[in-house]
């Protein structure tokens, strides 16, 4: 006999955000909105009929938008009970933070070589800044109608109900399995080891770069959970930091275009015939779209943590677009910088280097050395925001009963801080740090952090797309959809589009043998493990919210407790199925 259970509808007094409310006043009838108050919350254990088919959970459970969850929390403690302390500073430089790692500093000679040209390469940095302009209005949008730590979490399980929870636990098993602060930990230890060099060229040994990591993982960790407002002043004053020496590059890049320099410049010479030898194969395409897109990804990171955000309507309408515009600008700027001071050969044979090349030739050599702890200080910069941001998504993982030991990790204490989301986020960062080996193997394992946003984000979008279809045709979640921050169907359209290439784009071989990315592997093994992981979130649906209650004649039904420091989570328990059908 199969239970019978109720599914709530969206009720839109409880979720809905007006972006020009920015005051902390309570509306008349205390709903909830950006920026005003709430009725009280109810301390008492509370269980709720959301189950869905066979015991999966409910899309309601799973997005916890009902009148207990969300509407009657105080807003002064938004949905956690550490409250709102991240001001909108902050958040605009967790985007900062989380877009300007090293990519700008590193990037430029892949880009060339890819396109064929300076005028496509440039182009390809404007097509990114487009992206990320489009990719925060569809997020955006989201974070409006659900303005909650947990960023794409909430929103999957929202709009993909079936099968229900499917997404959700799809979506966690990457986000919980993957150390995203990787890539910059080891960065930030083979620009150190640069610095410390006589002349700024030294190569980084291996061993000693990934240990400079580890100190600087250890060292977010700590900041993030002990101290939270130092360690946001601590990524503020980093961002900040960063970009100035952005400008400064931007800006002495004119010098350069009207030939002085130290060493000799290429001034305007590489901007003559611009768009000759731009190449047009499927492989350089989707390649340099990758690399420019995923230069400007962090553009997502501020909706981690937005239910800690004291003003997100500020945030969403005016400081996040500001801070990407800001960005935008000085990337194209420095790349024109670039171009100007050094010969399109030098370009097209620096690699990782393309900065201290540059500093080189406008300042001298001793500035390589100052060049390698600016680049060093911005990876430093990057890892603190991810792990800031990862620690709260791992801390909603466990708010939604997605992973085991919910509760243990949905909690604040002791410091008041998701110190259990953070330190798992760290761990596995470090094994993926100091796992794998020298050579494609490592190159892999950093690489498999990157897919899986692109799946993420083409499900986002598509789930978008879905308001702006005629009503009739819409799924039933979105058919009373009324976000008072509306994409646009063209940007949704569009973001959905390059979000699937991207997907599809890593599939494709490369032409030739210089452009592989690997010298031994497979070019496409980091997407296809990215997608097993995928895959194992999936699987892990399948046994316990549908195969094991299936066999033993139960049903999971979500049960939403009140820890003892005040955080709401929903855990799942087993109802015999007679027992639920009564």
């Amino acid at each position: 006999m199969t239970a019978s259970l109720h599914q709530p509808t969206l009720n839109r007094r409880d979720t809905e955000v007006t972006v020009e409310q920015e005051s902390p006043d309570a509306n008349e009838d205390g709903t909830r909105q950006l920026g005003g108050n709430a009725s009280s919350s109810d301390d008492e254990l509370k269980k709720k009929d959301l189950a869905g088919e066979d015991g999966a959970p409910g899309a309601g459970a799973l997005s916890q938008l009902s009148d207990d969850t969300e509407a009657n929390k105080p807003q002064s403690q938004g949905e956690l009970a550490q409250g709102r302390q991240v001001g909108t500073l902050s958040a605009t430089f967790l985007i900062v933070n989380r877009i300007v790692g090293t990519g700008v500093f590193s990037t430029t000679s892949t880009i060339l070589t890819q396109s064929g040209s300076v005028g496509m390469s440039l182009l390809y940095w404007v097509i990114g800044a487009i992206v990320a302009f489009a990719g925060f209005s569809v997020y955006s949008e989201f974070a409006t109608m659900m303005p909650k730590n947990g960023g794409e979490l909430n929103y999957l399980q929202h709009a993909y109900r079936k099968p229900r929870g499917l997404a959700a636990v799809m979506y966690a098993a990457q986000a919980f399995l993957l150390g995203q602060a990787a890539g910059n930990a080891y960065s930030a230890g083979q620009y150190f080891l640069k610095a410390g060099a006589s002349n700024g060229r030294g190569n980084a040994s291996e061993w000693p770069a990934r240990a400079i990591g580890v100190g600087v993982l250890f060292a977010a960790l700590i900041m993030h959970s002990t101290a939270l407002k130092w360690g946001l002043r601590f990524q503020n004053a980093l961002g900040t930091f960063k970009l100035i020496i952005l400008t400064l590059i931007a800006f002495s890049g004119f010098a350069a275009l009207a030939g002085r320099s130290v060493a000799g410049t290429a001034g305007t010479a590489n901007f003559k015939n611009a768009f000759v030898g731009t190449r047009g194969d499927v492989f350089s395409i989707s390649n340099c779209l990758y690399n420019a897109i995923w230069s400007y990804q962090g553009y997502s990171n501020c909706f981690y943590s937005l239910g800690e955000v004291q003003n997100p309507a500020r945030l969403m309408r005016r400081a996040g677009p500001l801070a990407l515009l800001v960005i935008a600008a000085l990337y194209v700027l420095v790349q024109v910088a670039y171009f100007a001071a050094i010969p399109l050969e030098g370009v097209a044979a620096s690699e990782q280097i393309i900065a201290a090349d540059y500093f080189n030739n406008m300042f001298g050599g001793r500035s390589r050395q100052a060049l390698s702890v600016f680049v060093a200080l911005s990876a430093v910069a990057n890892v603190f925001s991810v792990v800031f941001s990862q620690g709260r998504v791992n801390q909603a993982l466990g708010r939604d009963g997605l992973i085991p030991f919910g509760k243990f990790f949905a909690s604040s204490r002791p410091f008041n801080t998701p110190m259990a989301g953070l330190a798992w986020h760290v761990a596995m960062t470090l094994i993926i740090l100091l796992a794998p080996p020298p050579g494609d193997t490592y190159q892999l394992v950093l690489a498999l952090s990157s897919y899986p946003l692109n799946v993420v984000n083409a499900a986002v979008g598509l789930a978008l797309l879905a308001t702006y279809v005629p009503r009739s045709w819409r799924p039933e979640w979105a058919r009373d959809w009324a976000s008072p921050y509306r994409a646009s169907l063209p940007v949704t359209l569009f973001f959905s589009l390059i979000s699937i290439f991207l997907c599809v784009g890593p599939f494709i071989p490369p032409e030739r043998r210089q452009d592989a990315v690997y010298a031994h592997l497979w070019y496409a093994l980091a997407p296809v493990i990215a997608l097993g992981l995928l895959g194992l979130g999936a699987l892990w649906w399948v046994v316990r919210w549908w195969a094991l209650p299936k066999k033993g004649g139960y049903v999971l039904e979500p049960v939403e407790r009140t820890l003892s420091d005040g955080n709401v989570v929903t855990a799942w328990e087993k109802r015999k199925v007679e027992a639920v059908s009564s």
